[in-house]
């Protein structure tokens, strides 16, 4: 075997490594929100995070710890008092799911915003990727309020330039197939739907870190031209 041959086994050898050892690596995702992820009123093992977790397994993600950090009845501005706690296991990805509690109190969506915001700000100051899960007003709320509500999750997505899911129960809504007998929480098939509808986005959002980490570790600037 050449020099060059050699020389070109080592760099692809050592490349293979490198990617084997960013791939050991967990990447923890942290699901943080209310009652719509909490795992309300479902047999553990049952919830969104849960079922994402099988999700992401059944598209080649094994690498992937998701950790759950929501409670049931939060709002955004209790949400936003405990979100340091959130983090105390730290968190590569965070999935913002809040603000339904915040629109059946008619909230002002002023302040729901200014909640996420700071939500959305603190995860990113920690240096995860986030991906804000909306919600949307019910049909009943004033027409007014309904355009104003429904407007916070892409206004702040597109601002803070993270990932929008654009209505977490979209597809389980309104479908008693997928949700509890109360019409608001999802049943362990609505969980399953969500996530399963949700995974491509948070696969995406996971190999931008894979991406990040690879640049972290400096790989790419050493790396050989061929």
């Amino acid at each position: 075997m050449s020099g060059a041959a050699r020389l070109l086994a080592a760099c692809l050898s050592a490349f293979l490594f490198f990617l084997s050892s960013v791939q050991a690596q967990p990447k923890r995702v942290l699901v943080f929100g209310d009652s719509l992820t909490s795992g309300f009123d479902l047999p553990e093992g049952t919830d969104f995070s849960w079922a994402l977790r099988r999700r992401l397994a059944d598209r080649g993600r094994t690498d992937v710890q998701v950790m759950r950090a929501s409670r049931a009845g939060d709002t955004t501005d209790v949400a936003l008092q405990r979100i340091p706690l959130a983090f105390s296991r730290g968190a590569d990805l965070v999935i913002v799911q809040l603000g339904g509690n915040d629109m059946l109190d008619n909230a002002d969506p002023r302040v729901v915003y200014r909640n996420l915001d700071a939500i959305v700000r603190h995860s990113k100051a920690r240096g995860a990727r986030v991906i804000v899960a909306g919600m949307v007003s019910l049909p009943k709320r004033d027409p007014t309020y309904k355009r104003r509500f429904d407007a916070i999750y892409p206004t702040l997505a597109s601002r803070e330039k993270v990932a929008l899911y654009p209505f977490f129960l979209d597809g389980a809504f309104g479908n008693p197939a997928y949700m509890l007998s109360d019409g608001e929480h999802p049943n362990e098939a609505g969980a399953d739907l969500i996530a399963t509808r949700m995974a491509p986005l948070v696969e995406r959002e996971l190999r931008a870190l894979d991406r990040r980490d690879a640049y972290a570790r400096g790989y790419y600037a050493r790396a050989p031209r061929w």
